[in-house]
């Protein structure tokens, strides 16, 4: 749950800031074993059935920040295992990214319709009468539903004017677009990891923190202590992210941190803009009935794995931070690049060969927070320095639903006034599946989709940690505030051709 601190993202923040401490002074294995005593203290669960079992989750959970594969349950082993030998190979995730930690889940109820205590055997009965399979009957002077006839399709939810019936789903199957987790056998979620696409919404939902995803928080950190010059590619959906503090104090924190400098995303943005917009003029609707945007890597993956008859319909244009990354390493071969935004998906684009040359390591605004707390430093506290003013406004409202589509509309009308251009949205992949089977229907043809895998946007996405709200209406501001509107100005145009050929 974003912007509110819970006893789930303390203990999220507080495994990946003792990572980063581990890191800055130097790996020791001792240290790392000690850490689940040091982060679940005394003898008391407070959050689970055991201070076994909590210190056990909070291993699993370390290894993951180390950027590990949680442990085989049936066998022995620290958990260190199998991390000292790779732990300075500049490691590159390995699948699956989301997991689950089995003795961490609730067994939630995947979907389930019953009666509360809130019924007072009203006059109508409403749930009785319109039940297509007659599951709601009257016992003891309340509803009851028969759950061997119930077929979960919710119209006694919908009619019951108290609110007494309730529909409980499983909260990461709930808004998972690819109906990629199930039950096991002994009723613990299941990730279906051919159909995952790493969007991390099921990890933001589960209440009960079970559900982790792999870092590079201590490579990172171990690239900053080289004698690598180490850039910062940050993300159009900072703004907002760190409260209330300058894009000049954001700046200087990275380099307190011992990064060289930060390069602005929205400057990839704009390079992406210009592809897109060229290639809808010359592919719609003469060659495809339709395009759909490129940006979201979850959304990308979905339409290709759900309508592989879309894939060539995907804009082939390189994403913000691909085009950022190799930008920068035109200017700096000898470089290491950090990728840092909203997205767990990045993650995984980064780590495809095509990519792996130009972003080295991905960080959420959440693990980078924790690494500002690792080195005791306060943005809010740092000295201003220059703001980032490269990018345009369209290439900023990236970060938001609806600003991908409204960015290349806006360049296909500066380069042909006349063309009327159609445009759809869908935010979240549960909408973006639906947007897809409308298109197959063929009522999209002509248009320009864009999907985004977070409902809201990039501003949503899951390793964000500021209210939604608030980071939509601080990114929109920086749009507004912006020193040139469209991409068409950016002074990065020439460089497009050079970084296309990689």
């Amino acid at each position: 749950m974003r912007g509110v601190k819970t006893s789930k993202s303390r203990i999220r923040k507080q495994i990946f800031t003792e990572i980063a401490k581990l890191a800055f002074e130097g790996w020791d294995a001792d240290k790392f074993q000690s850490l689940p005593y040091k982060i679940i203290k005394g003898e008391i669960a407070h959050y689970r059935d055991s201070v076994f079992v909590e210190r056990a989750v909070v291993g699993e959970r370390l290894r993951a920040a180390m950027g590990f594969p949680l442990r085989d349950y049936n066998e022995f082993s620290p958990i260190t295992e199998g991390i000292e030998e790779e732990l300075f190979n500049d490691k590159y995730y390995e699948p699956p990214l989301i997991d689950i930690i089995k003795f961490a889940c609730n067994k939630c109820a995947e979907n389930r319709v019953f009666v509360t205590n809130a019924c007072q055997n009203c006059l109508e009965h409403p749930c009785v009468e319109i039940c297509p399979k007659k599951a709601v009957s009257i016992v003891d002077g309340q509803s009851h539903i028969d759950e061997d006839k119930c077929i979960k399709c919710g119209r006694c939810v919908n009619v019951c004017e108290y609110h007494a019936i309730v529909r409980h789903e499983r909260p990461c199957a709930k808004v998972c677009g690819m109906k990629a987790i199930k039950s096991d056998e002994y009723g613990r979620a299941e990730i279906d990891h051919d159909k995952c696409v790493s969007c991390g919404m099921c990890l933001v939902n589960c209440p009960f923190g079970a559900i982790i995803d792999k870092s590079q928080i201590f490579q990172t950190i171990s690239a900053l202590k080289s004698e690598t010059p180490v850039y910062a590619a940050i993300a159009p959906a900072f703004s907002g992210q760190f409260g209330n503090v300058t894009q000049g104090q954001i700046r200087n924190a990275f380099k307190e941190l011992g990064f060289t400098d930060v390069v602005e995303v929205a400057i990839g943005a704009d390079l992406c803009t210009i592809e897109e917009a060229n290639d809808f003029i010359k592919e719609v609707p003469e060659k495809q009935p339709f395009m759909a945007t490129s940006c979201c890597p979850a959304w990308s993956v979905m339409a290709k794995k759900l309508f592989p008859e879309f894939a060539p319909y995907i804009s082939m244009a390189l994403t913000p931070m691909v085009l950022t990354g190799r930008l920068i390493k035109k200017k700096y071969p000898d470089c290491k690049v950090v990728f840092v935004g909203p997205c767990a998906a990045k993650k995984l684009e980064a780590r495809r060969k095509s990519i792996r040359s130009d972003v080295d390591f991905v960080l959420t605004f959440e693990e980078f927070s924790a690494i500002l707390d690792a080195k005791g430093i306060d943005i809010s506290k740092c000295e201003d320095g220059e703001p980032f003013k490269e990018g345009s406004g369209d290439g900023n409202g990236f970060a938001v639903s609806g600003g991908v589509a409204k960015a290349v509309e806006n360049i296909i009308k500066e380069i042909d006034p006349n063309r009327e251009v159609l445009t759809a949205r869908a935010e979240g992949l549960p909408e973006c599946r639906k947007m897809l089977q409308i298109a197959k229907a063929g009522k999209y043809d002509g248009y320009l989709l864009e999907g985004m895998g977070c409902p809201g946007g990039c501003v949503a996405g899951a390793g964000t940690i500021a209210p939604v709200n608030k980071t939509t209406q601080a990114v929109n501001k920086k749009v507004k505030d912006s020193e040139h509107l469209t991409p068409s100005m950016s002074k990065y145009k020439e460089y497009l051709p050079l970084l296309e050929e990689n």
